[in-house]
């Protein structure tokens, strides 16, 4: 498989892309959260009832973020990018991760589907503004002015994905779609891979086990992202599993 033979190529990421970088656990003073604690902090009435506690969560998740680096498999996708620029195969590329280890590496126009870690936006005007501190309730918009109206740019729990028009236009077009580091149950990310391959590309999924919807995919390959990934995008772009051919190592 080679990249000639392409003409868009779709990429979804998921958490296991990020999870080597070394994404922490999140803890209650000396308690980690419990699923049903964490899944409190992704339901839009969750912030109604307790905007100060929610504030908090994510003011320590952003803090941490500016501790994290990129792996190599950020590395490698910015790699890829890099690498079809100018080229006649175009590259869409979609993250389910709200941190930003893609920018990091160098990866530009990633389409963060569930938001940015290090965004906010205001309920009454919508407006969105980069935010790489604290929030907290009492912080202004700094277009309506109104206070209490900023919150984390994160699509919670029965809220729609972002920019769903610009990806299913991808996926309509896309003759080969690959998947990385996904669970594959949750929807309506999970259902990409059918939506590709209603218009006969080929599908690839590239992840530490068999995702729930392993079985849709053309093509798979197993293991950590950090190898499998590297792997895969050498083949690609080279036509051979020759990291010796850009410095990524």
């Amino acid at each position: 498989m080679n990249y000639v033979q392409f003409k868009h190529v779709v990429l979804l990421t998921g958490a296991g892309v990020s999870v080597e970088s070394g994404i922490p656990v999140y803890r209650n003073e000396d308690e980690i959260w419990t699923r049903k604690e964490m899944e409190n902090f992704f339901r839009p009435d969750t912030f109604r009832k307790n905007p100060e506690l929610v504030h908090d969560f994510y003011n320590k998740r952003r803090m941490d973020l500016k501790k994290i680096q990129p792996n190599k498999t950020h590395c490698h996708i910015a790699y890829l990018q890099d690498q079809l620029l100018g080229s006649r195969t175009k590259l869409t590329i979609i993250t389910k991760n709200v941190d930003d280890l893609h920018e990091k590496a160098g990866t530009t126009d990633v389409i963060h589907i569930l938001g940015d870690l290090n965004s906010a936006f205001c309920t009454i005007c919508n407006i969105r503004i980069k935010c790489m501190g604290d929030l907290i309730t009492q912080t202004i918009c700094s277009n309506c002015k109104n206070k209490k109206t900023m919150r984390p740019d994160i699509v919670w729990a029965g809220e729609k994905p972002y920019h769903m028009d610009k990806i299913q236009a991808a996926l309509d077009e896309c003759d080969l779609f690959v998947s990385i580091g996904t669970s594959g149950s949750v929807y309506p990310t999970a259902d990409f891979v059918n939506l590709a391959k209603k218009t006969g590309a080929v599908t690839v999924e590239l992840n530490q086990k068999p995702s729930a919807n392993a079985t849709s995919f053309d093509h798979t390959n197993y293991g950590p992202a950090s190898t499998i990934v590297p792997f895969w995008v050498d083949t690609f772009i080279h036509g051979q599993p020759d990291s010796a051919l850009h410095p990524l190592q």
